[in-house]
């Protein structure tokens, strides 16, 4: 069966199914970063006092209290648990995608190596690894931008499947 170009030759109502999943998938995915954005104001420093705290500071605005292992573990584990699942599905819908299969391959496999890299990266960071802040800001971006790139390109061939990518399997 011939999966590249697939998304193009669905029923429209399915094509609808797909946008609007998207559209809610990325009112969530979105949100996430916004509070993201609150929580650790996405700099080093911030990601750092959101799980290792602040109280030492005594400058601090804000004071922040060292998450116990507990909270980590289980903020880790929603969150690979979740975020495993979102790019599954996306993954999958990428997958139906008419797009250069390299270029396919490697925005449905990078979320996932992220993941990894994020969460791991935040377990790290918990146990004194202070470097791993870099870790975590680097993979959450590359898997924002790869999330961002995915959800065009699917939109831009709901949208516009006549004008395509030209497509070398």
């Amino acid at each position: 069966m011939q999966f590249n170009g697939l998304l193009l030759t669905l029923p429209k109502e399915l094509k609808y199914l797909i946008g609007v999943f998207l559209l809610v998938l990325s009112l969530g995915f979105y949100s996430g970063i916004s509070m993201v954005n609150m929580t650790s104001s996405m700099s080093p420093q911030g990601i750092e006092e959101n799980y290792i705290g602040n109280e030492t500071d005594e400058n601090a605005i804000d004071m922040k209290f060292q998450k116990s292992e507990q909270q980590v573990i289980g903020i880790i584990h929603s969150h690979i648990l979740s975020m495993s699942m979102l790019f599954f599905l996306l993954g999958v819908i990428m997958f139906t995608t008419q797009l250069h299969r390299k270029l396919k391959m490697a925005l449905i496999i990078e979320p996932f190596l992220s993941i990894i890299l994020t969460f791991g990266g935040i377990y790290m960071l918990w146990k004194g690894f202070s470097w791993f802040k870099y870790i975590v800001i680097l993979s959450g971006i590359l898997m924002v931008l790869t999330y961002t790139i995915s959800i065009i390109i699917i939109y831009y061939q709901l949208l516009f499947s006549k004008t395509l990518l030209k497509s070398k399997d």
